[in-house]
Order: structure tokens, then sequence, then C-alpha cells
């Protein structure tokens, strides 16, 4: 990650739009990529499982991550394992609970003991790192996606409970930390300066990363010529 200045967190990719992502695998300071039910809808893709081969057929040298849908926990592992079986490089995401609130540290256990990679998904507070890093401890390799940026919109301060996360983490080498929901490029420079494993980037936050390091005078100097340029442009007259 020189190129963009950063010491070791991996940056990857967020979305559903095919052409995009197949787009950003040929960018290689793209590690991976993770996706929802939620961005696909949006996306309009309505084959679940085309959609996710279709993308697995040009990318297949980095981690890409797919979520369950199911909310009883015998069908989260049955999708899980359909799901993991599309390639080797899947990561199955599962939701930290059900839509009843009860945890699904058994379905996580379960499935990474049995060699599954997982993605625990929507975790916000330090209590549930604890519960999900207790279940991961004894599997394979796996990802908790703690989503800063919605810990951020409630007016809290995301940093003390990541840092806490990688400490919580940090006897299990095989589990990386995932920061989730970014709303600013300050926020790749702020888990680069944790040690945060990973930072799932939108396509919009994508295009903002040429400006990490960016001079802020020739920034300024730009921002005044634009104001310039569109007002004349405008033809604007006092």
């Amino acid at each position: 990650m020189t190129d963009l200045g950063l010491k070791s967190v991996k940056i990857f990719a967020d979305g559903a739009n095919l052409p995009a992502l197949l787009e950003l695998a040929d960018q290689p300071h793209i590690a991976g990529f993770t996706t929802t039910p939620t961005l696909m809808r949006q996306s309009g893709v309505s084959d679940y499982e085309g959609f996710a081969r279709k993308l697995l057929e040009r990318i297949t040298d980095r981690p890409i991550s797919f979520e369950v849908f199911a909310d009883e926990h015998g069908e989260m592992l049955r999708q899980a394992r359909l799901i993991a079986s599309w390639g080797s490089n899947v990561y199955v995401k599962i939701p930290v609970t059900d839509t009843r609130g009860n945890s699904t540290a058994a379905v996580v256990r379960e499935l990474s003991g049995s060699g599954v990679h997982v993605n625990v998904t929507a975790l916000m507070t330090l209590s549930q790192v604890e519960a999900v890093t207790v279940a991961l401890a004894g599997g394979c390799q796996a990802v908790i996606s703690l989503f800063a940026g919605r810990v951020a919109d409630t007016g809290r301060d995301p940093v003390p409970i990541m840092k806490a996360a990688l400490e919580t983490m940090a006897p299990y080498p095989q589990l990386e930390l995932l920061w989730a929901s970014p709303r600013e490029i300050l926020n790749v420079r702020q888990a680069d300066s944790l040690g945060v494993h990973i930072i799932t980037v939108t396509h919009d936050l994508l295009k903002k990363l040429v400006l990490l390091g960016r001079d802020l005078d020739a920034f300024s100097l730009e921002t005044v010529r634009m104001f310039h340029n569109d007002a004349v442009t405008a033809g604007y007259l006092l």
C-alpha cells in the first residue's frame, strides 16, 4: 500500500454493481470485496447465486464475502455451506444476531470449526466482539466486521472500540478486524494507524482515495479555481 501512503490496512471494495466491481478487480490496491443483500437489491440484482458466480468467475485471487439471508439458525448453516462451495476465496457473512436479537455464536463456531471462512457482520459493541472472538477461537481464518461508521452515526467515537477489539482479538492471529461503513477517507487513515486489518470502502469513497496525503495549499488553490471557473462558465454578472 505504499502508493497510497498506508502501512498495512487492506482496502476491500464494498458494492454490488457487477461491471464496477470487475473494473475494480484490475486495480492492485483493492485487496478484496464485500457485498450485502441490501446492496445487491439496490443494484437490481435478482439472481443472488448467478450474480455471485459471475463475480467469482473473474475474481479468484482475492477474498469475496457473500451474506446468508436466512433467519433460522439451521437454515443459516445450510446457506453458508452452499455459499462456501462456490469458491475457495469465498467468505460467508453471518450476522452477529438473528432478527430477534439472538446470538449466532453457535452458528459461527460450527462453521468456522468445520473450515468455512466466515465474516461475522453488523457488530457494534465490544461485548459482541468478545463473544464472536470466543466462537472463532478454535476455527480457521475469519473476519470480524465492526460497523465503525454506524457507531459514529450515533455520536460515539468508534476509535476506542476498534482499539479494544484489536486487543481482544490479538491472541488469535487467524482473525482479522474489518472497519465497516466508513464515512470519509480520514477513516482509512485512522484504521491504518490503529492497525486494523481491513477497511471496506464504497465506490464513492474509492474515488477520493487519490486525495490521501494531498498538499493542502494545492488543494485550496484547486478549490478557488473551481469556484471561479464555475462562475465564469455560468456567465454570472453583478
